[in-house]
C-alpha cells in the first residue's frame, strides 16, 4: 500500500513497505525528482537505514556476549510500517520491535518516520524512541536517489555537486564495504564537483559532516536542481553504481556509518553508534528542496 501527500507544488508518494518514498513530483512541470527504482541499476528509491548504516564485518556484531547477523543497512527498509498519522501535506509511519526483529537485534525500539511538505521542499524526520529499561544502540540514515539527468536532453556529466558551506571536508575512503579510517583525507568540497561515473569506481564517497550541510545537484544547462540539507547527521555518502553508468545519484545523510577495517564487532564500540537512554527519544532530519 502507498500513501500520498501534496501541497501546491509537490506530490510525494510513500510506500508503507519500508516507509520508503517512491515519488517526488512537481505539479507544474511534471518533473519526477526521485529515482524510479529500475532494477537494471538499483531496485530501490529511498530506503531507510536502520538499525545500522552500511555493512558489518562478516555481517555480524556482538552484544552482551551474543553474536547477531544483520544485512547491510539493517532491516527497516524491508519491513511493513504502520501509518499512524495522516494529513493532506504530511504523514507519519511507525515500526516497532517484534519477535522477528529481536532475533537479529535484541532491543525494544519505536522508529517513526515523518514526511512533511512545505513550499518547494520536503522534510524527512526520523524519531527513535527507547521504551525499554536498558540503553538502545542504533544507527539511522537516509538513502534517497535522484534522477540525474532530470530531463532527457542532458547527461549525467552535465551536472555538478555544489556544497554549502563551501569548505573542505574529511573523506573516509572505503576499502571494500568498510571504512579505511587510517586513510582519511581532506577533500575539496570547497568547490563544485563535476559528476562522472568514474568517481564512484571505489564505491560511495563518504564524508564527515559537522553543522549544517547542504548538497545540491545542479547543471549550468538547466534551471532544475535538487538539494539535500541536514544538520544533526555526522556523516553523509554520495553514491551511484559503477560501472553501470546509472542515471541517478544518491545523497545519503547518516547518523551512523559502516564498520571500519579495525572494527571489533562489539556494537557498543562501533564507529558512529548512537546511544539512547531508557525512556528517551532521538530525533534527526533532512530536507529535500527542488527547483
Amino acid at each position: 500500500m502507498t500513501v500520498s501527500i501534496e501541497n501546491g507544488q509537490l506530490i510525494v508518494t510513500v510506500n508503507e513497505q519500508g516507509a520508503e518514498m517512491t515519488s517526488i513530483k512537481h505539479k507544474e512541470t511534471g518533473l519526477e525528482y526521485l529515482w524510479t527504482a529500475d532494477p537494471q541499476y538499483w531496485g530501490r528509491h529511498a530506503p531507510i537505514l536502520f538499525p545500522i548504516v552500511g555493512a558489518l564485518k562478516n555481517s555480524t556484531y556482538r552484544y552482551e556476549g551474543k553474536e547477531y547477523t544483520l544485512p547491510q543497512h539493517g532491516f527497516a527498509r524491508d519491513r511493513q510500517f504502520e501509518v499512524v498519522a495522516k494529513e493532506a501535506d504530511r504523514v507519519s509511519l511507525c515500526l516497532k520491535a517484534d519477535e522477528a526483529t529481536k532475533a537479529v537485534y535484541p532491543f525494544d525500539f519505536e522508529l517513526y518516520v515523518h514526511y512533511e511538505l512545505g513550499g518547494e521542499g520536503l522534510q524527512v524526520r526520523y524519531e527513535v524512541k527507547n521504551p525499554a529499561a536498558k540503553e538502545l544502540l542504533f544507527s539511522v540514515g537516509g538513502h534517497p536517489g535522484f534522477n540525474v539527468p532530470l530531463t532527457d536532453d542532458l547527461t549525467f556529466e552535465d551536472y555538478y555537486l555544489a556544497f554549502s558551506p563551501m569548505k573542505s571536508r574529511i573523506t573516509l575512503p572505503l576499502k571494500g564495504a568498510f571504512i579505511d579510517a587510517a586513510q582519511k583525507t581532506l577533500s575539496a568540497t570547497n568547490t563544485n564537483l563535476r559528476l562522472s561515473h568514474e568517481m564512484f569506481a571505489n564505491d560511495a564517497l563518504v564524508f564527515e559532516s559537522k553543522g549544517l550541510t547542504k548538497i545540491t545537484i545542479a547543471s549550468d544547462r538547466s534551471p532544475h536542481s535538487v538539494s539535500v540539507a541536514f544538520n544533526n547527521m555526522p556523516y553523509f555518502g554520495i553514491w551511484s553504481p559503477y560501472p553501470k553508468e546509472a542515471p541517478f545519484l544518491c545523497i545519503e545523510p547518516w547518523a551512523g556509518i559502516a564498520d571500519t577495517l579495525e572494527a571489533t564487532g562489539e556494537l557498543s564500540e562501533k564507529l558512529g553508534i548512537q546511544t539512547l537512554a531508557p525512556g528517551e527519544t532521538f530525533m534527526t532530519k533532512y530536507a529535500i528542496t527542488v527547483k
